[in-house]
């Protein structure tokens, strides 16, 4: 049966349609997963046991009378505990938000449950979002299914873990400077950030207007695809071409950066990602050198931005409550404090200008994607990081931050594992609104690799043994 949980949205869509399962049945079974995973992993916040049975049961009444509203019908999804549920509370991964219940859906929620997703549970994250750790010091941390000692990365890291570790089938993350790419690749799963403003952040707790987005972390590209036809606010989905898919990358020109995205890199991780680099040659991807310009005075500007709007969304409760927040947390709205305006609306020109030129770089070079490593050095031992030097973790660990100040679409995918056997991701970047062009370069090199049949088959053994989990 554990070799079930690990199985993709499409196989179990399948399994469902053809009712060689039942939602009730397969959301109970993953129910009681859940409960004995729960204690090493501390993968949720909430767990809706009742509400998730609720929903299957009628999702399964529907599938009965032949109404199958999409592949989500009837599969239970994870959701990130920053999202309004109707009737549940969302904590925001914060004491101050411990007792909220919340009278309304977050859009994406209300597309999801459209959608007849079973909405399973409310997923641990770093307090407020505002951390590459999930080490949350309300809650507890998550840790990581490959090794229980490392973080699951943040500040999605619930949500990472769950799928990662066979808790749901897919799961919701955001994502504000690699807050769903950094966890999804330090877990081994794919995690996508669509284009800025493509899924409607309404009825989520925001970190930075600017810089916030949301997406879905799942095990396979192609889930990832399933998920985002979902997501997209449909006002935008005629932006979006997700139909066409690809055999092989013939034509596909890839540019990569020497410098920043593959400089300070573990050289283990280097090696394993310059591997999958080669295997996109060989599915036929041209890869050329690509100069980008004013990295670092972008990613200064990016921290201003991030924490002047963070400041400012916190400031009436934390100048009040300072108490109340983790000790991190306070030393990031701290920092915000003495952002001034000058200096935000500089960095927000700075943004549009370092936007403007990567842009003509990609077209002066014809280049339709960029490459990178997603996670460049290994996980931290859980507890490792003082909370004073926590503000500069997404930096350090990962190269994702660049996609969001950047607001284009970017995805990271396994690429292999250390001799620790931890996970490592590569990430691509396209221009606003191709997230199709980045799901089937994915799906190609996915396939060559046949990670799908990997996650199912291996996963289920070496997760649970990383767990001491009979498999």
């Amino acid at each position: 049966m554990n070799e079930l949980f690990f199985s993709d949205i499409q196989s179990i869509a399948s399994l469902l349609e053809k009712k060689e399962i039942s939602s009730v049945e397969l959301t109970q079974q993953l129910l009681k997963r859940i409960d004995d995973l729960e204690p090493s992993l501390n993968a949720y916040i909430t767990v809706l046991y009742d509400d998730a049975i609720k929903q299957a049961e009628s999702m399964e009444a529907e599938l009965l009378s032949g109404n199958i509203r999409s592949p989500l019908h009837g599969v239970p999804i994870a959701i990130k505990d920053i999202f309004e549920i109707k009737g549940s509370k969302t904590t925001s991964g914060s004491k101050i938000f411990e007792h909220y219940i919340s009278n309304r859906d977050a859009d994406v929620i209300k597309l999801l449950k459209d959608a007849g997703a079973v909405i399973i549970g409310q997923t641990n994250l770093h307090e407020f979002a505002m951390g590459a750790t999930t080490e949350n010091p309300h809650y507890g941390p998550t840790r990581n299914p490959w090794n229980l000692k490392k973080i699951p990365g943040g500040s999605s890291g619930g949500s990472a873990a769950a799928v990662a570790a066979g808790m749901a089938f897919g799961a919701i993350g955001t994502d504000t400077g690699g807050s769903i790419r950094l966890p999804a690749a330090l877990c081994g799963i794919v995690g996508l950030k669509p284009t800025y403003d493509l899924v409607s952040t309404k009825g989520c707790t925001p970190l930075s207007w600017t810089l916030d987005h949301i997406g879905p972390m799942t095990r396979t590209v192609a889930d990832s695809r399933i998920m985002l036809k979902v997501m997209a606010d449909p006002l935008k989905t005629n932006l979006l071409n997700l139909e066409i898919k690809r055999e092989n990358l013939n034509g596909i020109r890839i540019g990569i950066c020497q410098k920043y995205f593959f400089e300070n890199m573990d050289q283990e991780m280097k090696r394993i990602v310059n591997r999958s680099l080669i295997r996109l040659k060989e599915l036929g991807a041209e890869v050329i050198e690509i100069p980008l310009t004013g990295i670092e005075n972008a990613l200064e500007a990016q921290k201003i931005i991030l924490k002047s709007e963070s400041y400012t969304f916190h400031e009436p409760t934390f100048t009040e409550h300072p108490e109340m927040y983790g000790k991190d947390t306070q030393f990031r709205l701290n920092s915000g404090r003495d952002v001034s305006a000058s200096q935000y609306i500089n960095a927000c020109h700075q943004r549009e200008s370092f936007i403007r030129s990567v842009l003509d770089a990609m077209n002066e070079y014809k280049c339709d994607v960029l490459f990178s490593p997603t996670n460049c050095i290994p996980a931290y031992d859980i507890g490792s990081v003082p909370p004073e030097e926590a503000i500069n973790n997404i930096f350090q660990l990962g190269r994702t931050p660049i996609g969001n100040l950047l607001g284009l679409p970017a995805i990271t995918i396994p690429c292999g594992f250390t001799d620790e056997k931890m996970p490592v991701g590569f990430q691509l970047i396209s221009k606003h609104y191709e997230e199709g062009l980045l799901l089937n370069i994915g799906e190609v090199y996915e396939k060559s690799e046949e990670w799908a049949s990997y996650l199912e088959k291996n996963d289920a053994y070496q997760v649970e043994k990383a767990m001491n989990v009979e498999s």
